[in-house]
């Protein structure tokens, strides 16, 4: 073969190898392990953690009038770290309420003492056991974040959340928890033609659907549940004060400010920390001079 031909059949191998490289996934991103918070991410074929550079940092002091909740995380995560026993955990109710400002809280306290974090998609639940694998041999604790989570009818990407938490055949890592907020208990929708297909036996033993099972047994995978309910009027305006009063608007604006915060909350449904907290910017920005 004359040397001309050899370097043109090396030019057609370098072009075909570049079309090739075009439409093969991008290799895996090297992972920074000295971020605090990390966020699962997929493109084309390729998934992997990137690390958050700006966290949202909150204090638990931040947290008003949900005591016992924020009583209950601490200690969980706490146990956590020492190695003790812990539970992931579902933390349900009334939106706006600080189930994922609480989440949020513990990585600021406990970064310190190795605790991480990993925000995950529920569209990409699917790669939980990838994630826990990637993670399981680090020396540092991960909670694995899934916020606002609930299934609609016909997903299916709750079975891979299912096996995560109680039911693989491989072990659970030490290192590892799952922390979800929803506003749903059992995280997926329930209609009362489910309720159809109970029926009683003669013996008077009652047998829920399957479907009605199905639903419930994912919430109850969950170790720890805890409940968020809206604010009364007097807490909600506590929080307003709250925020008011660490924006730095001034007291006598503050005194003043109670009537047009619940017209606030009326006008948007709901009494809620986050709700105050909007209120509070809103109010301070338009009294600061």
């Amino acid at each position: 073969m004359q040397q001309e031909e050899i370097q043109q059949l090396i030019k057609k191998a370098i072009s075909v190898l570049a079309q090739l490289e075009a439409w093969l996934p991008p290799a895996p991103k090297a992972i920074d392990w000295d971020a605090k918070a990390f966020r699962w991410r997929k493109k084309g074929g390729t998934a992997w953690l990137e690390a958050i550079k700006v966290i949202d940092t909150i204090e638990e002091n931040n947290l008003l009038h949900i005591a016992q909740q924020k009583q209950a995380i601490d200690t969980n995560t706490r146990f956590f770290l020492q190695g003790k026993p812990a539970n992931n955990v579902l933390m349900t109710g009334a939106r706006g309420t600080g189930k994922s400002s609480l989440v949020k809280a513990m990585l600021t306290k406990y970064a310190s003492a190795g605790l991480r974090l990993i925000e995950v998609d529920k569209s990409d639940l699917g790669d939980l056991s990838d994630i826990i694998d990637l993670i399981s041999h680090r020396p540092e604790r991960f909670i694995i974040f899934c916020d606002d989570l609930s299934f609609d009818e016909g997903e299916v990407s709750y079975k891979a959340l299912k096996s995560a938490l109680d039911g693989s055949i491989a072990t659970r890592s030490e290192n590892v928890l799952i922390y979800a907020t929803s506003n749903r208990r059992h995280l997926m929708p329930e209609y009362m033609r489910e309720n159809l297909s109970t029926h009683h036996q003669a013996d008077g033993e009652i047998h829920p659907g399957e479907a009605i099972e199905e639903k419930i047994s994912l919430s109850e995978r969950f170790g720890l549940w805890l409940a968020f309910y809206p604010f009364k009027q007097e807490d909600y305006l506590a929080i307003v004060d709250y925020w008011l009063n660490t924006l730095g608007c001034p007291q006598e604006y503050i005194e003043e400010s109670h009537t047009e915060a619940l017209q606030w909350a009326i006008q948007r449904g709901s009494r809620s920390g986050r709700v105050a907290r909007h209120f509070a910017s809103d109010w301070t920005a338009r009294h600061m001079d």
